[in-house]
């Protein structure tokens, strides 16, 4: 949507800077912003931005609360395990400059999310924290080295002069590591105090500024309050550690959600418009218009969708159709929108640009889903204040504990109750895993609208399909061809009365002719042209001159065999001349080449399948058996559809409901969840949870599969995550967990549950 919208209002206050001005310039193309109409008639825009520097579950509830207090802001929804936002806000009150201002004063870098912005923010992220982690290192094996005579040298070997030079050297080294290094997590900790929220990395703070208060007081007052021992080396390995697992699940995080950069940056920035005359002009991609054409050269990607009016190619649409296989395209066959050319120059026409286009679509699509807070997730947040306020408890209980037992251990143990604690893999469990699954699913073509859609999908039991363009093709097909023994006897066989019953079907567009000239092979079909005085009786069929001469008839029993009493079940049409009945082609529903491979993947798995169609009883009923599903009604109007599945409901089972039409909208609502068809209308997808842009109904089976196998990884996730804690946190409050060993395993499970997530990615890409 174009952002000359933003010149309806006039809010206060300038742009911030470069980057604001372009996200507030009406000229500009705000792909990455949205705009509707609210109840009260007011224009409402909505923004997703690509967000940095996040560390914890923590950081993404201080820019919430940060954007919340903005004015116009009307919903603001963070995902940490993105590092995405998604803002609603009135364009009357404030600017999209106002709104990356106040994250920035949050203590957090955002840009739209748009392809090159977040790109960039997030390789400036990636060298950020490369940085702090090779200072945190480098820093930490020198103190190591520095310390580590203290721990192995007899007593009298080092004199007071060199122990404290040792230790002075050991001082010098850690201020970088605790200045630097660690300088995110006491911004996020005090930003989440700040606005009256407490964050996963206060413990840590406290710990990391406890332990070098402490061991600075043992520096350079070895007599006083703090003691003698320094835990310098404890202090720079806990950050190396923890910095170090917090970027590679950075890392890991950029690769499952690369697929969506990966989309957005197909759109091109300059295309190539050609004028009347034919020369062809470079020009931004928003000042496109319906109408247009378009020079689209091999290895770029096409701007809108249309049709090709030139040449021929392949396309590859990998990502927005899941088709890994390149697709050849002819003039007249339509190209869309971020699909590749990968062989020739070709020329399109515009029909659909910016937000119109399918490649649009599936970007925002994508972004509603990786912006989304499942149930679990938002459990979560609940339960993460009051844990937190809880190990803040347990530590000053356990430094007091120990002050009592053996002073020298006190500081040292409550640190390492502090970072033992961090629930950072408990927050990771669910949301890695989710995100993991919707990244293999929209590799397939099948994207997910709500991440918690895919815990509800594990657990469904029946599975309703619609029938029409759903398990079947949207037309019929022939189903045979019977001869009659005056074909025989003027030498037609099967084929050559099939082609002649197909030409004289040509001049006609009813259903039943379109599947005749179908299923005939169009080299052996005769020419149209053949024909001389073709006509079409309503309700009768088509009737025409041979190049024989004679007088053909293509249509029901009782006009072209001259008033037969032939009958036969399900749709038929009869090809006779005067002398008798040449052929009668009979007709049935063509089912979707993997419907039967589907029905039967869903059923070996235990699932029950049924079939709603509002299609007459007995043609339904034919579908269903040759299917092999045995629950099947038809005449079902969309009130009878939404009672069937209401009463499986109250029976106990949940349902999936797979569906293309618009009359599916309203019994797809209803369903636990549902399925649409990628090329079905747009409310059926509005109200779906997946959208099949592939076309391809196995993905249902496999889109089960990979939530089965998600849920499965979130079960495995939680259960590590608790593990870890029963299991070091009363090693730490027995004193036999030093800090760094507390940093070690916090740092180490976090990453087991990162990358026990990726296997939900790599297991569906093996597939």
């Amino acid at each position: 949507m174009h952002a000359a919208l933003l010149s309806d209002a006039t809010p206060p206050g300038p742009p911030a800077d470069a980057e604001a001005t372009v996200a507030d310039d009406p000229d500009a193309d705000a792909g990455f912003t949205a705009w509707s109409n609210a109840a009260d008639g007011r224009r409402i825009g909505r923004s997703h931005l690509q967000l940095a520097g996040l560390w914890c579950a923590g950081c993404a509830g201080v820019i919430e609360t940060a954007l919340a207090r903005e004015p116009g802001v009307r919903e603001a929804r963070v995902s940490f395990a993105t590092q995405r936002a998604s803002i609603t806000w009135n364009p009357s009150e404030t600017r999209l400059s106002m709104l990356l201002a106040a994250i920035r004063r949050a203590g957090y870098a955002a840009a739209p999310d748009a392809a090159a912005p977040a790109r960039a923010l997030r390789q400036a992220e990636e060298r950020r924290a490369l940085w702090r982690l090779f200072v945190a290192v480098f820093c930490m094996m020198q103190v190591m080295m520095y310390q580590a005579p203290l721990y192995v040298a007899g007593p009298g070997t080092l004199t007071p002069d060199l122990r404290m030079l040792l230790l002075w050297a050991a001082w010098l080294l850690s201020v970088p590591v605790v200045l630097f290094s660690a300088a995110p997590l006491f911004r996020d900790a005090f930003e989440g105090l700040r606005h009256r929220r407490i964050g996963m990395d206060l413990p840590a703070s406290l710990g990391i500024a406890i332990t070098f208060i402490v061991s600075s007081g043992a520096t350079f007052d070895p007599g006083g309050v703090f003691g003698r021992e320094a835990y310098f080396d404890s202090l720079t390995m806990f950050v190396s550690f923890l910095l170090g697992g917090r970027w590679l699940a950075m890392t890991m995080r950029h690769r499952v959600t690369a697929t969506l950069e990966a989309a957005i940056a197909r759109a091109p920035e300059a295309v190539r418009r050609l004028g009347p005359d034919g020369t062809a002009e470079l020009v931004a991609l928003h000042r496109l218009r319906r109408g247009d054409r378009v020079r689209v050269l091999a290895g770029e990607a096409f701007p809108a969708d249309g049709p090709l009016l030139e040449g021929e190619t392949e396309v590859d649409e990998a990502l927005l159709t899941g088709e890994s296989r390149p697709l050849t395209k002819r003039p007249g066959d339509e190209a869309i929108a971020g699909s590749l050319n990968l062989r020739g120059p070709v020329v399109q026409g515009v029909e659909r640009l910016g937000a119109d286009t399918r490649h649009e679509g599936i970007v925002a699509l994508m972004r509603e889903a990786l912006t989304d807070r499942p149930p679990a997730l938002r459990a979560a947040d609940r339960v993460a204040g009051p844990f937190l306020w809880a190990v803040l408890v347990l530590a000053a209980a356990a430094g007091a504990a120990w002050s009592l037992i053996d002073p020298s251990r006190a500081v040292w143990v409550a640190v390492s109750v502090l970072i033992v604690t961090c629930p950072c893999a408990l927050s990771l469990a669910a949301p890695s895993a989710l995100l993991a699954a919707a990244a293999a699913l929209a590799r397939r073509g099948v994207l997910v609208r709500r991440l918690d859609a895919i815990e509800t999908l594990a657990s469904v039991d029946t599975v309703c399909f619609d029938k029409t363009g759903t398990l079947t093709q949207a037309g019929l097909g022939v189903a045979a061809v019977e001869l009659r023994p005056l074909a025989g006897r003027i030498g037609l066989d099967e084929a050559a009365v099939l082609a002649m019953a197909a030409s004289l079907a040509a001049a006609s567009t009813h259903p039943l002719s379109l599947a005749l000239v179908a299923a005939a092979a169009p080299a052996a079909r005769p020419s149209p042209l053949a024909w001389q005085a073709v006509q079409e009786l309503p309700g009768r069929g088509l009737e025409g001159l041979g190049a024989d001469g004679a007088r053909y008839r293509l249509g029901s029993a009782a006009w072209a065999s001259s008033g037969s009493d032939e009958h036969a079940s399900g749709p038929r049409v009869w090809l006779a001349r005067p002398e008798g009945v040449l052929a009668s082609f009979a007709f049935e529903e063509t089912l979707r080449a993997d419907a039967l491979a589907t029905v039967a993947a869903l059923r070996g798995v235990g699932l029950g399948v049924t079939l709603l169609s509002g299609d007459a009883g007995a043609r339904v009923r034919q579908v269903a058996a040759r299917l092999g599903v045995e629950q099947a009604q038809g005449d079902a109007t969309p009130a009878g559809k939404l009672a069937a599945v209401a009463a499986m409901q109250h029976d106990g089972h949940r349902v999936a409901m797979v569906g293309d039409g618009l009359n599916d909208a309203p019994v797809m609502a209803r369903a636990e969840v549902s399925f649409a068809i990628g090329a079905g209308p747009a409310l059926t997808r509005a109200r779906a949870d997946f959208i099949l842009m592939s076309g391809s109904l196995v993905d249902v089976a496999r889109a089960r599969e990979t939530a089965r196998r998600a849920m499965r990884v979130v079960k495995q996730n939680i259960a590590w995550a608790v593990a870890y804690n029963a299991t070091c946190v009363p090693l730490a409050l027995l004193g036999w967990f030093p800090p760094w060993a507390a940093g070690l395993g916090m740092a180490t499970s976090s990453l087991v549950v990162v990358l026990n997530a990726l296997r939900v990615d790599r297991a569906s890409m093996s597939r």
